[in-house]
């Protein structure tokens, strides 16, 4: 008994977790995670466990069986359930979630990784057996990147600083109705190349959670503090925005100059919930009615999909933004499962204006994408608070779909901005 218990040590202590090229990366990056110092088709539990700057506990788990070697590649080996089953090299990531409903992982210091401990157990039950572990940092700043917190004006924003002269691609990084100044996928945009500016609008510091108007000149305002930039190529800024920042992105590339390039991700052709005043112009809010938002009994959770007015309806179109008029280059994504709101067809409408004009657009739609569209390896978020409104809101999604939009339409958005801010392919690097 006490040999066999002996050698159970030991095997334990051989077991290894790793995770390769390096332990350490960028949240952005895909990874390989292996386990050596198995037995011979030895079946395990793996398990990530990431606790967020709120104290919230996200988990996710899945279960294998070693190969003849005693080995485990995340890369090569198919999990036989568990949150996701089959080949997902990253499943481990983007299958978290937290045991309290409707919490997203998002990143509010940047500053700081995420820390993964990546744990291996023995069997496929209780997992009271730990074989072995390691952590896993993953990070929202590159080396080299600085980060500078602006207050210029009326102007509240954060800027991320690729390292080097330049000239670097220059983003303007719009979020949506929850308000606030998020800076991760800002940063992360930095970390591949772009000098990205974040800018808040609404619900941060002094500006209001809900304005009664939204001013065109403090985009402007935004525009002229990027340009002002010595690491900034001038030949044109980037704007993307999610969301309600995706109409103001698309607002902006058509009434401001020297914008080049503009993406729209789960966003809308018209100007939405909130009046926009330009030069001697506003444009209403389209029309929406409160008393069609439906809340489910089961879960309290508030379905927006239905408040808006019939965009097809020509009594809506003074509210439409005049894309047509814009110089810019597009790119629209959206997902087919998004339950906010029917960004899909708001999205197709835009796109058909613009064709209709004789201009070429880029668009993709996402089967199984919710609305939250984030960079790659955030976790699904079907449900969570809306921060201004104080409601639990549907985002829909679903896990595996959802997961590979985002991976895809990351690669698509540095890809559009390098192509037309930069005249040149995505940096081997960025891949």
């Amino acid at each position: 008994q006490s040999l066999r218990s002996i050698g159970q040590v030991f095997r334990s202590m051989a077991v290894q977790v790793t995770v390769l090229p390096s332990p350490t990366c960028l949240f952005d990056d895909p990874v390989q995670i292996c386990v050596t110092g198995l037995l011979p088709q030895q079946e395990v539990t793996l398990r990530a466990c990431l606790v967020d700057e709120g104290g919230e506990l996200f988990q996710a788990h899945a279960r294998y069986r070693a190969g003849s070697s005693g080995e485990l590649d995340l890369t090569c080996s198919p999990a036989l359930g568990g949150s996701y089953s089959g080949v997902e090299p990253m499943g481990l990531l983007w299958s978290l979630r937290s045991k309290t409903p409707y919490k997203r992982l998002a990143k509010r210091n940047v500053l700081t990784p995420f820390c993964v401990d990546l744990e291996v157990y023995e069997g496929h039950g209780d997992m009271s057996r730990l074989l072995g572990k390691c952590t896993h940092e993953r990070s929202f700043l590159g080396e080299g990147v600085k980060r500078i917190s602006v207050r210029e004006g009326r102007l509240k924003a954060t800027l991320f600083l690729p390292p080097g002269p330049g000239p670097f691609p220059g983003l303007i990084d719009l979020y949506g109705s929850g308000g606030g100044l998020v800076e991760y996928r800002a940063s992360l945009l930095a970390s591949r190349g772009f000098v990205t500016l974040a800018v808040a609008y609404m619900a941060f510091e002094d500006l209001p959670a809900m304005p009664e108007i939204l001013e065109l000149d403090y985009f402007e305002e935004a525009v002229r503090f990027l340009q002002k930039q010595q690491q900034v190529k001038d030949t044109g800024i980037g704007v993307l925005g999610l969301s309600k920042g995706a109409d103001l992105a698309l607002s902006m590339a058509t009434f401001l100059p020297g914008i080049k390039a503009a993406v729209s991700i789960s966003g809308s052709g018209f100007n939405s919930f909130i009046p926009l005043r330009g030069n001697g112009f506003t444009i209403p809010p389209h029309p929406y009615d409160l008393g069609r938002m439906k809340t489910s009994n089961e879960s309290d959770l508030v379905d927006f999909s239905e408040i808006l007015d019939d965009h097809r309806d020509p009594a809506t179109w003074h509210c439409r933004i005049p894309l047509e008029r814009s110089l810019a280059k597009f790119l629209f994504l959206s997902g087919l499962d998004d339950m906010n709101w029917k960004s899909d067809l708001y999205c197709q409408d835009a796109v058909q204006r613009l064709r209709h004009c004789g201009r070429k657009v880029e668009f993709c739609s996402y089967s199984g994408a919710g609305h939250l569209l984030e960079p790659p390896y955030l976790p699904l978020c079907q449900a969570s608070i809306h921060k201004v409104l104080g409601l639990f809101v549907q985002w829909g999604g679903q896990w595996r779909e959802h997961a590979k939009a985002q991976e895809d339409a990351w690669h698509r958005i540095q890809a559009f901005f390098w192509q037309h801010l930069m005249d040149s392919d995505i940096p081997k690097s960025n891949l």
